[in-house]
C-alpha cells in the first residue's frame, strides 16, 4: 500500500512566509528558514517553497533564502515561482531542490514541461495548476490565481500528464485559506483524468478533513499552510490520528 504524504506549503513573498483566503488578504506568517526547520523536525514528507510573485512581477525566484531553507532540512523540497526555463529549473536544483513546480510558466510554453522531463526526469517535474470555477466550469488560473486563462484545467492537468509532468499539484482557489475542506469534487474529476500522483491543496482546516481526502482514489498527498502555520494541528498528531483511521502514513 503507497504512503499517503503530509505536505507543508511556505508561500513567500518579500522574503517572509504569508498566508491569505482565496488567494486575497495576504498576512505575514514567520521567517522561512525557522519554518521550514519546524517542519522537518515534525515529521512532515515533504516541503514545498513557493515564490508566490515572482511570476506576476517577473523576476526569478528569490535563490538566497531557498538555499538557507535547503539547508535546514532532510525532506524532499518542491519549489515553484516565476520557473519559466530550463535554466530556471537548473538553478533551484542547484540551490537544494529535488522538484520544481512550474505553473504561470508552463501555460505560456506548454513544452517546457516535456523538455524539463527530458533532461531532468519525470519525478522532477511538477505542475502546478490554481483552479477556480467560472459559469460551473473549472477554469486554470494564472499569475498567482490573478488572471483566468479561459483554459478547461481538466484538459490542461491531462495534458501536463501526459507531456512529462510526474506530479500534479491541484490548487483550488475556492477553498484556498476557508478551513471547510477540501475540494473533493475538484480532485476527483483531476484524479480521473490521469495516472499520476495528485497533491490536494486549498481548505484543510482540521484533521477530519485528511481523513474525507485520503478515502478518494487517485490522491497521494493533502499539502496544507494555515492550519500548520497556526499551530492548530501538529503534523504528528494529523499522522497519528490518520493512521488510526485506517491511512497508510510513515511516523
Amino acid at each position: 500500500m503507497i504512503t499517503k504524504r503530509i505536505i507543508p506549503c511556505l508561500d513567500v513573498r518579500n522574503g517572509r512566509v504569508v498566508k491569505g483566503v482565496n488567494f486575497k488578504g495576504i498576512q505575514d506568517v514567520a521567517d522561512p528558514v525557522e519554518l521550514a526547520r519546524f517542519y522537518n523536525e515534525q515529521g512532515a514528507d515533504e516541503l514545498v517553497f513557493y515564490d508566490i510573485t515572482a511570476s506576476v512581477e517577473g523576476r526569478g525566484l528569490f535563490t538566497d533564502i531557498l538555499r538557507r531553507v535547503a539547508a535546514e532540512i532532510f525532506i524532499p523540497l518542491t519549489v515553484g515561482g516565476g520557473i519559466n526555463t530550463l535554466e530556471d529549473f537548473d538553478r533551484v536544483l542547484k540551490c537544494g531542490a529535488d522538484k520544481v513546480s512550474v505553473n504561470s510558466g508552463a501555460i505560456r510554453d506548454p513544452s517546457l514541461i516535456g523538455r524539463a522531463a527530458k533532461k531532468y526526469g519525470d519525478q522532477c517535474v511538477v505542475l502546478s495548476m490554481d483552479i477556480k470555477r467560472v459559469d460551473g466550469v473549472f477554469h486554470l488560473f494564472a499569475k498567482g490565481g490573478r488572471e483566468d486563462t479561459g483554459i478547461d484545467a481538466l484538459e490542461w492537468a491531462a495534458r501536463g500528464a501526459q507531456s512529462g509532468a510526474g506530479e500534479l499539484v491541484v490548487n483550488s482557489i475556492d477553498t484556498d485559506g476557508v478551513q471547510n475542506g477540501f475540494d473533493l469534487e475538484l480532485l476527483d474529476a483531476v484524479a480521473a483524468r490521469v495516472q499520476v500522483p495528485v497533491v490536494a491543496s486549498g481548505g484543510a482546516g482540521k484533521k477530519e478533513d485528511f481523513a474525507a481526502l485520503f478515502t478518494h482514489p487517485g490522491i497521494d498527498a493533502g499539502l496544507a499552510a494555515g492550519i500548520f502555520h497556526r499551530r492548530q494541528l501538529s503534523i504528528r498528531a494529523l499522522k497519528e490520528y490518520l493512521r488510526g483511521q485506517g491511512v497508510n502514513m510513515r511516523l
